[in-house]
């Protein structure tokens, strides 16, 4: 092993090694040593095979932590294999969001046995959120808050923590509330600690943050964390009253899952895709993807098929016809890149839409005529035809306009439809730019040469 090699695979390489020799207790004490995000990670890392060993190797009452940092496919696969009572003890001492996350993945029935498994307390605080869709603020909560009142004074406030054995992780402010637990404000954690303890928490709260609604989409709550540079957030319902609150670290988690729902978008793949799934498996999912892409194929040959005389009369046509496509394909995706993340960051508004489809109808012209002049120069003297290369030049300007258009277009338009832009967009523009630039192309040649 070279010492360039990721500090992160490092334990990878030994547990690996250990496990083909054989040696389960060295594995064993390796796991122990191990952090609950390192171990998932070492899990995620590993074949089938060696994943339900590793499992096994896990200490009982580090499972539930180690469970809690895994994809959700894993997850599934592990508490597949439990009793419901074993699901309950295995989520012990989580947060009420993480668990409420583990158990919405499981058949109604079996999350209902899991909850009738819990104690009354635990299962009391779980059903405050587990019935908020995960993708919205209520799924993201936890209600470990907490709360004071705006007419303590300070010093009743520090003794009041002292009486707690620990605070909730992430505790950067003190919710205030009112005698009806509706928000009131925040008080940060440094100015109760430097402040004159005879002074009010009335005094030197915070109003100006506003608590998140219950229902907000998760993506516009991590929006706001990032543009804040929050480390928690208040949750509240309808009417004001506070449900919990929401920490950064779930914050990351949604970031995170968005990246790599759209990274894995691009290609078809669901952004829980596990890369050592079992090969039926796998090539279930991708089938249907690919289905879908030769289904597009087909359609663009129908458009070839069109001018099969045209391209029997001049055979350069074929040889030029997938750098038309190829040029409107790229400009398409690249603008399809651009739209779809400031939709992600909620930059795109009513405002800003019709100047974003002009820009890049005005980049098409720009990167077409400075490309058609290119590739016409080139096809005119690789086949000493001039006509040949004004043909290419107009069907690239055309493909080229075409794509900036569909590019910044469809994206919206699939928006509007409830349909993921990063999922369908690239489907439908390479669809798009595929037949306008074969038609363009043999459209024009056609009429040339009869």
């Amino acid at each position: 092993m070279t010492s360039a090699e990721p500090h992160s695979q490092k334990p990878l390489a030994r547990v690996t090694e250990a496990l083909e020799k054989g040696t389960l207790g060295d594995v064993s004490r390796m796991l122990r040593k191990m952090e609950p995000a390192e171990a998932a990670h070492l899990l995620e890392s590993s074949p089938p095979r060696s994943r339900q060993v590793l499992w096994q190797l896990i200490d009982d009452d580090l499972q539930g932590e180690v469970l809690n940092e895994l994809g959700y496919e894993l997850q599934l696969e592990f508490l597949s294999e439990l009793e419901p009572a074993q699901v309950a003890q295995l989520t012990e001492g989580l947060d009420d969001d993480d668990v409420a996350d583990i158990l919405q993945q499981l058949p109604d029935e079996v999350t209902f046995e899991v909850l009738e498994a819990m104690d009354h307390q635990d299962r009391a605080r779980l059903e405050q959120v587990i019935f908020y869709a995960d993708d919205t603020a209520g799924g993201l909560m936890n209600t470990d808050a907490i709360t004071i009142r705006a007419d303590l004074t300070l010093d009743v406030v520090l003794r009041y923590l002292r009486r707690h054995e620990s605070i909730p992780a992430a505790t950067d402010n003190l919710i205030v509330v009112n005698r009806d637990d509706r928000y009131v404000g925040l008080l940060p954690l440094r100015t109760l600690l430097v402040s004159d303890p005879s002074h009010s928490v009335r005094e030197l709260m915070v109003t100006s943050q506003q608590a998140l609604p219950v229902d907000m989409p998760d993506d516009e709550v991590a929006r706001l964390f990032e543009r804040n540079d929050w480390v928690s957030a208040p949750v509240i319902d309808a009417d004001g009253r506070l449900l919990g609150r929401i920490t950064i670290d779930d914050v990351v988690d949604v970031i995170r899952e968005d990246a790599d729902h759209s990274f894995m978008a691009l290609a078809g793949l669901d952004e829980d895709e596990d890369t050592f799934a079992p090969v039926l498996r796998t090539a279930k999912r991708r089938t249907v993807w690919l289905a879908i892409n030769l289904l597009t194929a087909f359609i663009a040959s129908g458009v070839i098929n069109q001018f099969q005389d045209t391209i029997e009369k001049v055979v350069a046509l074929a040889v030029l016809m997938p750098i038309v496509a190829s040029m409107g394909g790229i400009a398409g995706t690249q603008t399809v890149t651009v739209l779809v993340r400031a939709m992600a960051m909620g930059q795109i508004n009513a405002g800003n839409r019709t100047w974003l489809i002009l820009r890049e109808a005005y980049v098409g012209i720009i990167n077409g005529l400075i490309w058609a002049t290119i590739v016409a120069t080139a096809a005119a003297l690789w086949f000493d035809s001039p006509v040949l290369g004004a043909i290419i030049a107009a069907a690239m300007v055309i493909n080229l306009i075409t794509a900036g258009l569909s590019g910044a277009v469809l994206p919206l338009v699939l928006q509007r439809l409830k349909i993921d832009p990063a999922l369908a967009g690239g489907v439908v523009l390479t669809t798009v730019t595929d037949v306008v630039g074969f038609v363009a192309f043999l459209g024009l040649a056609a009429t040339f040469y009869g």
